[in-house]
């Protein structure tokens, strides 16, 4: 109906019809994880239409539907292929619409050099890069990282936050140390590897992950 009639007001048949079309759609949610609410079946209906209607060269964020449809809570692309990857579960758990808020609030208080920061690690966050913060204590460095991490997870993307000591890595929003992180033996000597192998689950999270910090 949505790729071939042109409803003229699409969002209300999907307001008025939602707990039919996605009726079993909690059940088999649960299977995969007891915690799954209604609003993740319903997240996860609007997902499968607009795979659906992916199928047919369209989309729910095509013009055509103004707007009508929610935006999805969850990457449910990478949550259903990774699902049984734990690691990769784990870091998909954020509540991506309370990040979003906490992006937004955190970049109206930024001061420009923050801005400058913020935008050019967030635009390369998928086509790769390196970037270092410098500045004395004080300067707002950890705030920068905070809010980075904030604004990719509300976009349902992984960011790994690491530090070198346990202490460094509880200032950032799920921080570990790095030994833990990538497997760092300890002592670390000039010949030692970490203990990561590369079809391992935890390769796999580490190599989709968007951002590193």
């Amino acid at each position: 109906m949505l790729q071939h009639c042109n409803p003229t007001e699409p969002g209300l048949l999907w307001t008025r019809f939602k707990d039919h079309i996605c009726d079993d759609l909690l059940h088999q949610l649960r299977r995969r994880n007891p915690a799954s609410t209604q609003a993740d079946a319903l997240d996860y209906g609007l997902y499968l239409i607009d795979k659906l209607l992916r199928t047919q060269g369209s989309s729910l964020a095509d013009d055509k539907f103004n707007g009508e449809f929610p935006p999805f809570r969850t990457n449910w692309d990478l949550l259903l292929a990774e699902h049984q990857n734990r690691f990769i579960a784990e870091q998909l758990e954020y509540d991506r619409f309370e990040l979003a808020e906490e992006a937004e609030g955190m970049k109206d208080q930024m001061n420009d050099e923050q801005q400058a920061a913020f935008n050019a690690i967030i635009q390369h966050a998928n086509h790769g890069g390196l970037f270092w913060l410098q500045g004395p204590g004080g300067t707002g460095k950890t705030f920068v990282y905070k809010a980075v991490c904030a604004e990719l997870r509300a976009q349902g993307k992984i960011v790994l936050c690491v530090a070198s000591s346990g202490i460094a890595a509880l200032l950032l929003p799920g921080g570990r140390t790095a030994h833990s992180t990538f497997k760092i033996p300890i002592p670390c000597h000039d010949s030692s590897t970490c203990t990561i192998s590369k079809n391992s689950l935890l390769a796999d999270m580490l190599c989709q992950a968007s951002l590193i910090i």
